[in-house]
């Protein structure tokens, strides 16, 4: 059986010269196309996809916030980022936030084809030039390994309250109205969070709530309580 693919890209060009490639086989099969994060977000749900191809530079919610947001609500789906750029902090984020694989645009039909077979099979993959990019700076020392501080360490418990919203794709306002206090005050609670726990976005803050449990158990309830 075919794997479905879903392809979320902003340019249509982009999107039916991918097409174009995954129909000279028979191993994957393209269900759906999106244009953007929130798009891509209910096509999920919809169409349930085996694989997402999606563009890391989305206008809006970009990939990394996207890839988060799909993978709250189903974990099970595998997602490859494809990316002009290989920055590290691009290919970290995108890992961080749960995807499978980075590959960049200027990748060969071949290298694309691998990366969604390993992908499909369970694995993950990197673009050579990524890979042995990051390889020579680990190699020189010039990537330092810095420890993630402990959500439940260094955040306050309001700020757990809302870090635990905020997981829930809660907007500011929203958030706000919930805690009968001004938007700009939740904004700001948010730039501190990301400080904090060294993240530059709300999909980093919403991978490392995942990841500590708080947003199930009896992290938010002592939250709530305290003030």
């Amino acid at each position: 059986m075919a794997v479905s693919v879903l392809l979320v890209d902003d340019h249509k060009i982009m999107r039916d010269g991918i097409k174009a490639i995954l129909s000279r086989g028979e191993e994957f099969r393209v269900v759906g196309e999106a244009e953007n994060g929130p798009d891509a977000v209910q096509s999920v749900k919809r169409l349930r996809p085996d694989l997402v191809l999606m563009d890391i530079g989305l206008p809006g919610l970009n990939g990394v916030e996207t890839t988060a947001e799909i993978l709250r609500h189903h974990p099970e789906c595998k997602i490859v980022i494809l990316s002009m750029y290989d920055d590290e902090n691009s290919v970290v984020s995108a890992i961080r936030s749960g995807a499978r694989a980075f590959i960049l645009k200027k990748a060969s039909d071949t290298d694309l084809l691998e990366a969604l077979r390993m992908v499909a099979r369970g694995g993950a993959y990197l673009s050579p030039q990524v890979s042995d990019r990051l390889l020579a700076r680990i190699q020189k020392g010039d990537l330092e390994s810095r420890p993630t501080p402990s959500v439940l360490e260094v955040l306050s418990p309001r700020e757990l309250q809302v870090l635990r919203m905020v997981a829930q794709g809660k907007t500011s306002k929203e958030i706000a109205v919930v805690l009968d206090l001004r938007e700009q005050t939740i904004r700001s609670y948010r730039k501190t969070m990301m400080k904090k726990l060294r993240v530059n976005n709300v999909a980093g803050l919403t991978q490392l709530a995942v990841s500590t449990g708080l947003t199930e158990g009896p992290h938010s309830q002592a939250a709530t309580d305290t003030e």
